[in-house]
């Protein structure tokens, strides 16, 4: 008997990208844009990159309210093979911050997708307060706020059998190399390595059947007066932006953490974020 041959891919892969900054390409510019791991993974997607239909909706700043209430109608309307949907970071930099409203748009937005026949990719993310640096009292009540959202991403993915990356893990936040000057956002190496990631992941699932992502970058990476000149301009301004919303409720969350530290009884706070989870993913469950 010949050997059985592979499935043959689909004539056209359409593949829609949900989410926000990250997602966009920030920290791998080409030229006068954002190119990032989504665009590099859809050219892995088939043989030599021919048809594969991407649309990338995602918006820097973007938090699950604008997925779920904007992008989604639009990535249904182009009935996508494989959608990613990226998101949360944004939703714990804002004093309007709930973790049970996140479950609930983040389940609402990966059901809709599956239910139209759509192959999901998810990933949990770094803690925002730990890759910049921020002050113990500072960093904490952020921390307690990724730590939710990814377990509440871990949860979702697995019940509507995402395509998942691990973001927070130590091989990605611990590697300097891959994150560019912000801090924030991975640099050119970082995104290859997103979409390298990506590609052998869906690979495994007979779902991409072109070439990986070259995982050397192309740019030079950043220097530390890079660091210092984000810092100088853009990194002021994004201090700025989020000051009126976050800064005055982050003080507050601070003075929090130092008084329960003095007073022994860090873990109530622990506790209560927990609770506040547990409530939150019982309620998608229910749904």
């Amino acid at each position: 008997m010949p050997p059985a041959r592979p499935p043959a891919a689909p004539p056209v892969t359409r593949f829609v990208v949900l989410g926000d900054s990250l997602s966009e390409g920030v920290g791998d510019r080409v030229g006068e844009r954002w190119r990032g791991w989504a665009a590099l993974l859809a050219e892995g997607l088939r043989p030599d990159g021919a048809g594969v239909a991407f649309t990338n909706l995602s918006v820097s700043g973007a938090q699950s309210r604008d997925v779920a209430e904007t992008q989604l109608t639009e990535a249904l309307a182009l009935r996508p093979q494989l959608a990613s949907v990226v998101v949360g970071v944004n939703d714990t930099l804002r004093r309007t911050f709930d973790i049970g409203q996140f479950a609930r748009r983040l389940d609402r937005v990966c059901a809709e997708l599956t239910g139209a026949g759509s192959v999901l990719l998810t990933a949990c993310l770094p803690d925002p307060g730990r890759m910049l640096g921020l002050p113990v009292p500072l960093a904490r009540p952020l921390a307690r706020r990724q730590r939710a959202v990814n377990a509440v991403v871990h949860a979702l993915s697995t019940r509507h059998g995402a395509v998942h990356l691990h973001l927070d893990a130590p091989a990605w936040t611990d590697d300097r190399s891959l994150w560019s000057a912000d801090r924030l956002h991975p640099g050119e190496r970082g995104h290859r390595a997103v979409a390298g990631a990506f590609h052998r992941l869906l690979r495994d699932r007979g779902l991409a059947h072109g070439a990986p992502p070259s995982p050397e970058p192309e740019q030079p990476p950043p220097t530390r007066s890079d660091a210092v000149l984000w810092l100088a301009t853009a990194g002021t301004a994004w201090v700025v932006r989020r000051c009126g919303d976050l800064l005055p409720q982050l003080l507050l969350l601070a003075a929090a953490e130092v008084r329960h530290a003095a007073t022994g009884t860090s873990a109530r706070l622990d506790a209560r974020a927990e609770h506040a989870l547990t409530r939150a993913l019982a309620a998608t469950m229910r749904e």
